[in-house]
């Protein structure tokens, strides 16, 4: 398929590989100037057509699932860096089969399913999550360090020693965020765990390293890593960003089904879903861009138009699910809206193909991607079949 919106399916994810291949270019130099290892998590971006361009930049991924360690295994070709908030007496042996690293959430945990990694003869390294109860994340929803959170074990817990066989930690305090951040992290993590550091063979720091973001300080990043590295000669540092490796490589096509007016709202009711398939849009919140639109702010429910509206064409944007809050607003277009009208949200590839879902019956968008050479492939169509097989 060439390179021209009229051969892409409405809706649909379209992820450009240029794009994609610059993100794992910076993140590579990253990896190798600051001496550590750089891996993909699942969570966040999970296109697995994708994973032969990843291979060749040498990436590994992590995993917090049976099927994530799977999909490790069979399609990123290496075992996975597993951590999962909790395993099962069911699940345990996959994630033996298809892990390289276990961390466990808990003391108990530990306690509880170490004996059969032991007893599995694969040398699979074991460690715990800790929580250092310290987080810039401003949003509760993704804050892991966050009062109460499940996450991790803290220092008062843990204690003074390590439980045997233990050959690391793992903290996670981070969302798409700085290097700056992670500096303040690190002083806390050396503050309330220092003392295992020197005993120990890796250092898991979690995701949320933004750092093919336009204002991420990479250089900041690269002297922290190293000075860190450089206290803890001992130490393996992994890092494991998900939203940084698909952060900004490609977009969601949408099309205009219908526009309907209510007290002097127009909406424009697109042929996808906020709810269904860019739920963090309606969790965080946060507004997306629009390809060719200006952020208009929120609109007045006076059925009058506010006088700088003037000459303006301002529309929110309706989901075609029935769920009353599936909307964002408002924006201005160049022209009026119209059936048929294309709608781009862009930077629509990381964590949106992998928390989309069937609510309402609705279909997943397409999957596409944009080759090097400008030939659109197709990953999948999603169709029915797909909704009634859900339910068996």
């Amino acid at each position: 398929m060439n390179r021209t919106d009229e051969n892409i399916p409405s809706p649909c994810y379209v992820m450009e590989e240029s794009l994609l291949r610059r993100n794992l270019s910076l993140i590579k130099k990253v990896s190798e100037q600051a001496g550590v290892e750089i891996i993909l998590a699942f969570k966040a971006f999970a296109l697995w057509k994708s994973f032969p361009v990843f291979r060749e930049y040498g990436f590994r991924s992590t995993a917090s699932s049976a099927n994530e360690a799977r999909l490790a295994f069979e399609e990123m070709g290496s075992p996975a860096h597993t951590y999962s908030p909790a395993y099962t007496t069911e699940n345990i042996p996959v994630f033996i089969k298809y892990s390289s690293h276990i961390t466990f959430n808990s003391l108990s945990q530990f306690y509880r399913f170490y004996p059969q990694v032991a007893a599995s003869g694969k040398h699979i390294s074991c460690g715990l999550r800790i929580n250092p109860e310290y987080s810039k994340v401003g949003t509760d929803l993704y804050n892991p360090c966050a009062p109460g959170s499940r996450m991790g074990i803290t220092a008062d817990i843990l204690g003074k020693t390590l439980p045997d066989k233990v050959e690391g930690l793992h903290f996670h305090t981070l969302c798409e965020s700085t290097s700056y951040d992670l500096e303040e992290t690190l002083k806390v993590v050396e503050q309330r765990f220092g003392h295992f550091l020197k005993r120990l063979k890796w250092l898991n720091m979690g995701g949320g390293h933004l750092m093919t973001r336009k204002d991420y300080n990479t250089k900041h990043l690269i002297s922290l890593l190293k000075t860190f590295k450089s206290k803890y000669p001992n130490l393996k540092i992994i890092l494991e960003p998900g939203s940084a490796f698909a952060w900004q490589t490609g977009y969601l096509l949408t099309t205009v089904v219908d526009v309907v007016e209510n007290k002097g709202i127009k909406t424009a009711i697109i042929d996808a879903s906020f709810s269904c398939h860019m739920p963090d849009c309606l969790e965080m919140p946060y507004k997306p861009v629009i390809r060719g639109a200006d952020d208009a702010g929120p609109a007045e429910i006076t059925g009058k138009k506010d006088a700088d509206d003037a000459g303006k064409n301002r529309y929110r944007i309706g989901g075609c699910s029935c769920l009353s809050g599936d909307f964002m607003g408002d924006w201005f277009f160049e022209k009026t809206l119209e059936v048929g009208d294309k709608i781009i949200f862009e930077d629509m590839i990381h964590y949106t193909t992998v928390k989309t879902t069937l609510f309402n019956g609705i279909s997943h968008p397409s999957i596409a991607c944009f080759r090097e050479n400008g030939i659109l492939e197709l990953y999948r169509m999603f169709s029915y079949e797909d909704y009634k097989n859900r339910m068996d």
